[in-house]
């Protein structure tokens, strides 16, 4: 991939030329034409469905860059949303362009599916708190005995909620996943979020990172055929850890955002925004992190 000037840090966009019509807690949508929207991803944060007041400079530009990544390389998998229109013509005005350049993609506009496929190939977060009650994961029984961030005997597909932003995702089961969109559709996002991850863990691990889950989302256009939309593979759509370092029964360090969790949870503070402003070595080190994880995947 071509490197691109590097834009400054950005923590939220304003392009006079387009309308916006979605600000999520990292991206910023705005439409272009009927067909298509430009997604810009900020260097916003988000923890604990928080979003955090200061920017984490690079970040949205090695969000964008690794998700263009895996989207070149999973397309034998599953059509995803990236088009080949001309970011010159969506913003034509050179100045306002240069600030978004590294940090945006043009893509189709579709109707976006209302849960967040994850799958989990490591016993950690949300899915080690369930097992430690009940033993079982959106639904799914798991062997006894198993420690926190333990590889699991096979990757789990377990489905969330979309909360609306400032609310938490919860995990569904896969009933509720038909129930919502329908068999057929179910079986497709299922399959697809696990032949994504299988896909990805295999390169990750060749380089040094074990995957250990991500969040897919999916879309339908007309026909009702199922496309890859938003990220893919990032850490802030996933767990990456070192594989030099991974040892079950704690949370391992990582190239994702986790770090910025582990400092959070040292704070006095209830995980309702407004959310706290990180000290500068926690913001430079975020930075390393992201871009870490960039140079080892894509190398």
């Amino acid at each position: 991939m071509s490197a691109t000037t590097a834009s400054p840090p950005l923590l939220q966009s304003n392009l006079t030329s387009l309308k916006r019509i979605h600000q999520g807690k990292v991206r910023d949508i705005y439409a272009v034409d009927d067909d298509h929207m430009l997604i810009v991803t900020t260097d916003r944060l988000s923890a604990f469905d928080v979003v955090l007041p200061d920017p984490i400079p690079g970040k949205g530009s090695v969000l964008t860059r690794i998700s263009r990544f895996w989207f070149d390389r999973t397309r034998h998998i599953i059509p995803n949303h990236l088009t080949d229109y001309p970011l010159e013509r969506a913003v034509p005005d050179a100045a306002e362009r240069a600030l978004i350049a590294d940090r945006s993609m043009v893509v189709k506009r579709l109707k976006a599916l209302p849960i967040e496929a994850v799958v989990r190939g490591y016993l950690i977060g949300s899915g080690w708190r369930d097992y430690q009650q009940t033993g079982i994961v959106c639904g799914i029984s798991l062997p006894h005995g198993l420690q926190q961030a333990d590889k699991l005997p096979q990757p789990l597909f377990t489905p969330s909620s979309k909360a609306p932003q400032g609310e938490h995702d919860e995990n569904i089961s896969y009933e509720k996943v038909v129930a919502t969109i329908g068999n057929g559709l179910a079986e497709q996002v299922r399959a697809s979020a696990l032949a994504l991850y299988g896909f990805a863990a295999e390169h990750a691990l060749k380089r040094g990172i074990i995957i250990a889950d991500t969040k897919f989302e999916f879309g339908v256009d007309e026909a009702g055929h199922l496309t890859l939309i938003d990220e893919a593979l990032t850490p802030d759509s996933s767990r990456f850890w070192p594989v030099d370092t991974y040892v079950p029964g704690s949370s391992p360090p990582s190239f994702d955002k986790q770090f910025v969790r582990d400092y959070l949870e040292t704070l006095d503070w209830n995980k309702r925004a407004p959310g706290p402003s990180l000290p500068p070595q926690i913001i430079a080190k975020t930075s390393e992190k992201y871009a870490e994880a960039l140079r080892r995947l894509t190398a």
